[in-house]
C-alpha cells in the first residue's frame, strides 16, 4: 500500500475567531485549497516558535508557510527561527510554497529585501500580470495572460537575487510571485482565502484604525463585482506543491 503524502502548514498568525467558527481553523481553509485524496496535512504554530524537528523534515513532502499580522522585515525570534528553517528546507531542495507574509519570509531568507509596500496597502481583488514563463504552466488553449486574486498587504518584497525568478506583477506590487527552481514558490496574495475571510479582516483592519472608513467600503463595494480566479490558482498551487511548474 502506498504511503500516505505529509504536508506541514506553518502558521504564522493565530486563528480568528471567526475563522474558527465559519472554516475550523486556518489549516482546514488551507486544506480547502490544496488537499487531495491520500495526503495528511499537519500544522505547527510558527509564531509561537514551533517548527518541525530537522530530523522530522524529510518525512514532510512539502510546507506551506501561512500569512500573518506580524512584519516579515521583524527581528522577533520567531522570525528569524523561521527564516533559518526556510534557508535549512532550500538546502535541502524541499518543496516550500509561501503565502503573503510566508512569500516575503522566502525572498528574505533567499537574500531578498522585505518591508513596508512602495504604494501602500492593497486589499481586494487584484489582477496580477503573469510573466510568459508561468503562462506557459497552462495549456496553449488557456493560457492566461493574467489571473485575479485576494489580497490584503501593507508589506512587499522589494528586492531579490538574480537567481530567484519573477513570475508575476500588479499594478501596485512589483514581485506579486516568484520562484526558485522548481521547489520554492511564494504568492503576496491569498488563493486560500474566501470572501467572507476577507470582509472580516477589513472590518477588522478598520476597527483597529488600520485603514479609513472610505477604503473598507471601497473594498466592500468591490468584492461585490468582482470574482478571484480560485480555481486557477487552486491547480497552480496543487501542481507546484505535488510537482513542477512547466518550464
Amino acid at each position: 500500500m502506498e504511503a500516505k503524502r505529509k504536508y506541514a502548514l506553518l502558521l504564522c498568525a493565530e486563528d480568528s475567531e471567526y475563522v474558527k467558527n465559519e472554516y475550523g481553523g486556518y489549516l482546514k481553509v488551507f486544506m480547502g485549497l490544496l488537499e487531495e485524496e491520500g495526503e495528511d496535512w499537519e500544522a505547527y504554530r510558527a509564531a509561537r516558535g514551533e517548527l518541525p524537528t530537522d530530523g522530522d523534515v524529510e518525512s514532510y513532502d512539502g510546507f506551506v508557510i501561512s500569512g500573518s499580522c506580524s512584519d516579515a522585515h521583524g527581528d522577533e525570534d520567531w522570525i528569524k527561527n523561521l527564516i533559518e528553517f526556510v534557508r535549512r528546507l532550500n538546502a535541502r531542495k524541499k518543496k516550500v510554497l509561501g503565502v503573503c507574509f510566508g512569500h516575503q519570509i522566502i525572498g528574505r531568507a533567499l537574500g531578498g529585501k522585505t518591508g513596508r509596500a512602495l504604494k501602500g496597502w492593497d486589499i481586494g481583488v487584484t489582477t496580477l500580470h503573469l510573466s510568459s514563463s508561468l503562462s506557459k504552466f497552462f495549456s496553449p488553449l488557456d493560457a492566461p495572460p493574467q489571473l485575479s486574486l485576494i489580497e490584503c498587504h501593507r508589506d512587499e518584497v522589494l528586492e531579490l537575487p538574480p537567481f530567484v525568478e519573477v513570475l508575476a506583477r500588479s499594478e501596485k506590487t512589483g514581485i506579486e510571485m516568484f520562484k526558485c527552481d522548481d521547489h520554492i514558490m511564494g504568492i503576496q496574495g491569498h488563493p486560500e482565502y474566501t470572501k467572507g475571510i476577507l470582509l472580516h479582516l477589513v472590518d477588522r483592519l478598520f476597527d483597529s484604525n488600520l485603514i479609513e472608513k472610505s477604503h473598507a467600503e471601497n473594498v466592500k463595494k468591490e468584492l461585490n463585482e468582482r470574482e478571484p480566479d480560485r480555481e486557477a490558482w487552486e491547480r497552480l498551487c496543487r501542481v507546484f506543491l505535488k510537482g513542477k511548474l512547466s518550464q
